[in-house]
This record gives structure tokens, C-alpha cells and sequence, in this order.
């Protein structure tokens, strides 16, 4: 099939377009996998210098593990949605935008992270010595966590304008 120099979508849909979609499929669970796991092995070793002194507590600081464990399944879920919407033929406005959605999940899901584990070890080890302040812990994780709600939002919008983006061109 001969291709005329006015054909948009001939231009609009080269070859290597869907590289822009699979490495935001990457970017996604590459980056949020980073976080989750600087957030558990952070939280992790305060923990454990925490179940020294105060073993009973070990079950009620395990939250900031759990939640840094959490970011993980955001960007798994990114991720399968994105891979989901991956063409042979695609425009180069859905691999953009498919490349955005999974590098602002993974990334905030990264930022995340990193905030979990700091909070996360120094909280526990905080409550260790003070069991008040298990609840403050509690909340700054909390408002950590939320960042890479964010983030998981608004991939899952912009995945949705990749999904239509296909239909205007073919």
C-alpha cells in the first residue's frame, strides 16, 4: 500500500509508536515497584531495631510495610490497563499519552515511597519510645500514601483519552 505524502495517519501512526505505550507500561511498574520496595525495606530495618526493644509492638507498627506494599499494586494495575490498550498500529498521541500515564504513576508512586520509608523508620522507632505517637505516624503515612493515589488517578484518566485517541485516526 502506497502511502501519499498528505496522509495523516501515515504520519500520525509510524512504526515506533508503540514503543512510547510499553515503556510507560514499564515505567509504571518499574518505578512504583522502586518506591514499594524502598518504602518496605526502610520501614523494614526500623522495625526491626523496634522489635528489640519493644516486641509487643511489632504487629501494631507493621502498618508503614503494609502500606509502602501498597504503592506495588498501583502500579501493577496501571500497568495491566496500559498493556491492555497496546496496538501494533497506534497513534503517536495514545503512546504519549500512554507513556505519561505510566510515568506519573510509577514516579509518584516513587516519591511515595521514599516518603513511607523515612516516615515509616522513624515512626516506628518514635513509637518504641513513645506510643502516643503511633497516631501521628499513622497520618503522616497516610498523607505519603495519598501521593501515589494521585498519581493512580491520573493515569487512569489519561489512559481512558489514550483508548479513544485510536478511533479518530483509522
Amino acid at each position: 500500500m502506497k502511502h501519499s505524502l498528505f496522509d495523516s495517519f501515515y504520519f500520525s501512526s509510524p512504526v515506533y509508536a508503540p514503543f512510547f505505550g510499553t515503556m510507560g507500561c514499564a515505567a509504571a511498574i518499574v518505578f512504583s515497584c522502586l518506591g514499594a520496595a524502598y518504602g518496605t525495606a526502610k520501614s523494614g530495618v526500623g522495625l526491626s531495631a523496634m522489635g528489640v526493644l519493644r516486641p509487643d509492638l511489632l504487629v501494631k507498627c507493621i502498618v508503614p510495610v503494609v502500606m509502602a506494599g501498597i504503592l506495588g499494586i498501583y502500579g501493577v494495575v496501571v500497568s495491566v490497563l496500559l498493556s491492555g490498550g497496546l496496538a501494533m498500529k497506534q497513534t503517536l498521541f495514545s503512546g504519549f499519552v500512554q507513556m505519561a500515564a505510566g510515568l506519573s504513576v510509577g514516579l509518584s508512586c516513587l516519591a511515595a515511597g521514599i516518603a513511607i520509608g523515612i516516615t515509616g523508620d522513624a515512626g516506628v522507632r518514635a513509637t518504641a519510645q513513645q506510643p502516643r505517637m503511633f497516631v501521628g505516624m499513622i497520618l503522616i503515612l497516610i498523607f505519603a500514601e495519598v501521593l501515589g493515589l494521585y498519581g493512580l488517578i491520573v493515569a487512569l484518566i489519561l489512559n481512558t483519552k489514550a483508548s479513544g485517541a485510536d478511533s479518530v485516526c483509522q
